[in-house]
């Protein structure tokens, strides 16, 4: 009985790769990754991106979660 926690992280961890997925192929992130401070270079033979304000959006969602999910458990 003592993997049932884990298998059931496994599972919700599952269920929202695969609810992510789906809003990624309907293309409602369309936004995400062209934020305000994100930073792209274009030149001729030099593409840079770097997504500064997005990961920093990916960070507090998972920061969030992890308190929440520490606060349940």
């Amino acid at each position: 009985m003592g993997n049932k926690p884990l298998g059931q992280l496994i599972v919700v961890t599952g269920l929202a790769l695969v609810v992510v997925g789906l809003v990624a192929m309907r293309g409602w992130l369309g936004w995400f990754g062209h934020l305000p401070g994100d930073v792209r270079v274009e030149r001729e033979n030099v593409r840079v991106y770097v997504p500064i304000v997005s990961m920093l959006l990916i960070s507090l969602l998972f920061s969030v979660l992890s308190y929440v999910l520490r606060r349940i458990s």
